[in-house]
């Protein structure tokens, strides 16, 4: 089994590279934020442990009081001490559950390629984990252009996100291939085909 690392920045597709990867090639794909979704759920331990930091306040008013992720944002946006102790809680715990479902897959040996998309895979450390991470890139102004089509956010929302992320050099220095996701998905998919046929031998379901 091969484990591979997906990264980039908002509004450079990688859920549809995700979504191929899935559905064309069958591998395992786990998503860092979802992961810690599900994992702030009531009785989860990041649930927990945000509750003992951030207080009763971050909770929805009725029960099972779920975390209310844009009371919970609005706290730690504009906060960047507050963000780095939401990550110190979230990050280790998603990477411990990462881990237990690599050993499972591992185990079962019917997972020919295991999938780990994080938004800070490389600053996450899982560069120790992967076999090869590979970097979504789109340039600045067409991920403004999407995501002000598909999410109506603002180009000056857009900049202020951009600006919370790394820098394009940033990834590619630690990344082992970039994908050009710009010029269409036909292209983009035809660069998966041949990076999956060099991480798995040539041995990929196409």
């Amino acid at each position: 089994m091969k484990i591979l690392g997906i990264t980039g920045g908002v509004g450079s597709g990688k859920s549809r590279v995700l979504y191929e990867l899935e559905n064309k090639y069958k591998a395992f794909v786990v998503e860092a934020d979802k992961l810690a979704h599900e994992l702030m759920l009531p009785g989860e331990k990041i649930y927990n442990q945000i509750i003992d930091e951030f207080g009763k306040e971050v909770l929805c008013a009725d029960y099972p009081y779920s975390i209310d992720r844009i009371k919970l944002g609005n706290i730690v946006f504009n906060d960047k001490d507050k963000l780095e102790k939401l990550n110190s809680i979230s990050h280790p715990l998603v990477k411990e559950r990462i881990l237990e479902l690599i050993k499972e897959h591992s185990l079962a040996n019917n997972t020919k390629l295991f999938v780990i998309e994080a938004a800070l895979l490389i600053e996450a450390g899982y560069r120790d984990i992967c076999d090869q991470i590979w970097y979504i890139w789109v340039d600045k102004e067409e991920r403004i252009k999407r995501l002000i089509e598909s999410r109506g956010y603002t180009r000056e929302k857009c900049l202020s996100i951009f600006s919370s992320q790394q820098k394009d050099d940033f990834y590619k220095k630690y990344a082992n291939y970039t994908i050009n996701n710009q010029n269409g998905f036909e292209d983009t998919s035809k660069q998966l085909k041949d990076l999956l046929n060099i991480l798995l031998n040539n041995d990929i379901i196409s």
